[in-house]
């Protein structure tokens, strides 16, 4: 298993393996919105929690269609499924790799972008923790999509189509436990709903990807 977190993550870190590509996104959309808005603190220190929230999110989109499609090419995903190791702990592990190679960046680079939103100093930490308890269920929702649409020739409009709804629930209570952060409110029932989700993602669908994948390789 770690051999295979290894090889994914590896392939990630290669030229035009994606790597980077999300965090690019999510630095030009954060780049872009003062120049959208105008220049009123304000208003940017209002917005920005959901503005770090959208661009984590959309961000998180542009490598979805990478997770398995590369592995149908080549045919490792066949071997995959025929080795010892289960289906579901290949999905649990294909979007663990997927988080640590474009979720962790976009949590680690949330503080720092922040700065151009004019974020205040105490919705530094509530937003951090929100990114870092929302993403993983980002991901893990990200690999169940990937894995309907493996094999699909430009699936990629497809998987956006698919998964968009199923981000909604994490990106409300996200946002929301970060604006009331920004806002010094109390965090603890946005938070919870946020760890709910991500929890729940964690446990069930690693099954609902690898049922897809069986079907997908027959």
């Amino acid at each position: 298993m770690i051999a295979l977190l290894m090889r994914d993550i590896r392939l990630a870190t290669r030229a035009g393996g994606g790597f980077g590509l999300g965090l690019a996104f999510f630095l030009i959309v954060v780049v872009l919105v003062p120049f959208g808005v105008g220049p009123q603190t304000e208003l940017l220190a209002r917005i920005a929690a959901g503005i770090l929230w959208i661009g984590a999110l959309l961000a998180c989109l542009l490598s979805l269609d990478r997770i398995f499609a590369l592995d149908f090419e080549d045919g490792s995903l066949d071997l995959l499924a025929t080795a010892p190791v289960p289906m579901e702990a290949v999905a649990a592990i294909k979007a663990l790799a997927h988080w640590l190679t474009t979720g962790l960046p976009l949590v680690l680079a949330a503080p720092v972008l922040g700065v151009l939103l004019s974020l205040p100093v105490q919705g530094y930490m509530p937003v951090i923790l929100s990114l870092l308890l929302g993403t993983p269920a980002l991901s893990m929702i990200g690999a169940f999509g990937a894995a309907l649409t493996v094999g699909l020739r430009r699936g990629g409009l497809l998987l956006s189509l698919l998964v968009l709804p199923l981000y909604v629930p994490t990106l409300i209570f996200g946002a929301e436990m970060a604006r009331r952060g920004v806002d010094g409110l109390d965090t603890t029932t946005p938070m919870l709903m946020l760890a709910g989700i991500t929890c729940g993602t964690i446990a069930l669908l690693p099954f609902a990807a690898a049922a897809v994948l069986r079907v997908n390789l027959r």
